[in-house]
């Protein structure tokens, strides 16, 4: 804990200037937005990701916690709230939302009220892709509230992540690249043996978007030109984010790759879109508002946004985490992308970099391949890397230890230190061996490690499906009991840059992409 003329400095708050950036001018000191605080939990959880306790059991023999009691158990204590609403009060701010399940309130008010209530300046930055609010330096509460205060979020509003899918350029205007056989989902979901029969009946499938949407008579042409029903897709507004599709060229390419390729594995579940803005702030919020979701109760998530590890703070990261972590004691599955820059995840500093939040201990990493076929078979299946701007992301977190389930894992230390090794699973990524989506009135081509996560999402609604309960926090399980079972397609050739393809576990594709039908069969054992 750090005090400093009775403030409390909320650790892991420094924030510096965004790459690129220059200071432009001052904040208009009546400019109102609003901010989210995170509070500690009433009872905090016990770690699962030390791979202990219950975790390597097969999910029938999980007992999850249902979100109302999650709420009960772990969220905000209502007298630390109560701290908040006087706080608020005594700096002229607004408590414009409590939420105990999400540990989170909500406040708002003034620049000029909220710099002062937070110990921070201010000001205007310029960037290449536009401007935005920022800060620097560490953000402060008083010290009444040094233990309960875990994280501000909003102050800041640069643009947080960056959505992961890339289309096909045979061109080659981004990168030459040969142009390869492209798949529907349903053709992908054959040749990785999901487990037939099922639909997705009585699952949820929520998806994080940070900008973009969807139009519903693109998703009605496209369904029933896979011979599909329609997918009931609802829109769900988090801080004001919404669904606002524009042209294909923009993060709607994003959105309906989501939907579309969850939506086409498992067509009768249901699928719920959150939308947000695009800051720290609203991808948190996103988060936790579909983790703790008691009306449409997702029980798999998948995210296809992300950013470096070094884009974000400290705060952030560990905020998400302890999201996800709260995601797997509910059973709520969290899939999320590994990212489309090979080992460097688009850092120019010559250093390998993961992507977050698919680095944390909570998330499904999902990585990428190129994959070709014969008939209804894989005939080869490689990493992909069609250059340094367009290949699977997937490597070691410099911010999250190891963890215990990856001891036997080999991950690979950088710097002498170990940490957590992405991705845990693939699926097919390459662009040239992409998915035939439609977005806006176009029919596209598009990969990305944003389509694995939706496939692995549609699978897990199936496996849910098939099994009558939530198969959960995957992770232990993947690197214990089911490791070594012949469960994946093990990947062996290929690198992402500064990682190569091995037997078993690896820095480029996990332990593999899956086959599903053996997969759901030994969950179900």
């Amino acid at each position: 804990m750090v005090t400093v003329n009775d403030r409390h400095i909320i650790l892991g708050s420094e924030r510096s200037v965004m790459p690129g950036a220059k200071e432009v001018g001052e904040v208009t000191p009546g400019e109102r937005f609003e901010v989210t605080l995170r509070l500690r939990s009433k009872t905090p959880l016990r770690s699962l990701a030390d791979g202990g306790g219950h975790d390597d059991r097969p999910p029938g023999q999980r007992h999850y916690l249902s979100r109302e009691a999650y709420a009960a158990k772990h969220g905000a204590d209502p007298q630390d709230i109560a701290k908040i609403d006087e706080f608020a009060k005594a700096n002229q701010l607004v408590v414009v939302e409590s939420n105990p399940a999400r540990r989170s309130v909500v406040l708002s008010g003034t620049a000029q009220t909220l710099s002062a209530a937070f110990g921070v300046t201010l000001k205007q930055f310029e960037h290449d892709g536009g401007t935005y609010r920022g800060r620097t330096g560490p953000i402060s509460v008083p010290a009444n509230l040094a233990d309960l205060v875990e994280g501000v979020f909003g102050l800041d509003d640069r643009p947080q992540a960056s959505p992961h899918f890339q289309r096909l350029n045979p061109e080659g205007v981004a990168a030459p690249r040969a142009v390869g056989t492209s798949f529907t989902p349903p053709q992908l979901a054959k040749l990785y043996s999901f487990p037939t029969g099922l639909d997705g009946t009585g699952q949820c499938i929520g998806i994080i978007e940070l900008g973009g949407g969807f139009k519903p008579a693109d998703l009605k042409t496209y369904f029933a030109g896979l011979g599909l029903p329609a997918p009931s897709v609802k829109a769900i507004r988090v801080d004001g984010g919404r669904n606002h599709p524009t042209n294909a060229n923009s993060a709607d390419g994003e959105v309906m790759l989501d939907i579309e390729v969850a939506a086409a594995v498992a067509p009768r579940a249901s699928i719920a879109v959150y939308f947000a803005p695009n800051t720290n702030q609203g991808f948190l919020d996103a988060i936790t508002t579909a983790v703790h979701d008691n009306i449409n109760k997702p029980s798999v998530i998948s995210i296809s946004w992300g950013s470096a590890e070094t884009n974000w703070t400290a705060q952030g990261m560990t905020q998400f985490d302890q999201a996800f972590q709260a995601a797997a004691t509910m059973g709520v599955t969290v899939c999320c992308a590994a990212g489309d820059n090979g080992s460097s995840d688009g850092v120019s500093d010559g250093a390998p970099h993961v992507d977050f939040p698919a680095s944390s201990p909570f998330a499904l990493g999902c990585g990428g391949t190129r994959l070709t076929s014969s008939g209804q078979t894989i005939s080869a299946e490689v990493v992909w890397n069609e250059g340094a701007n367009s290949a699977t992301g997937g490597g070691v977190s410099s911010f999250f230890a190891l963890p215990t389930y990856q001891n036997a894992a080999h991950v690979p230390p950088i710097t002498g230190v170990g940490g957590r090794g992405v991705p845990d699973v693939a699926g097919d990524a390459d662009p040239a061996s992409g998915y035939q989506v439609r977005v806006d009135g176009q029919n596209l081509v598009i990969g990305g490690t944003s389509a694995v996560a939706p496939l692995w999402a549609g699978l897990v609604a199936l496996m849910n499906q098939k099994l009558g309960h939530s198969v959960g926090f995957l992770n232990p399980m993947l690197y214990g009991s089911l490791a070594g079972r012949g469960l994946f397609n093990d990947i062996t050739i290929g690198n992402n840059g500064s990682f190569s393809a091995t037997p078993g576990w690896d820095a480029c594709t996990g332990w593999g992409t899956p086959i599903g039908s053996k997969l759901v069969q030994a969950l179900g054992g």
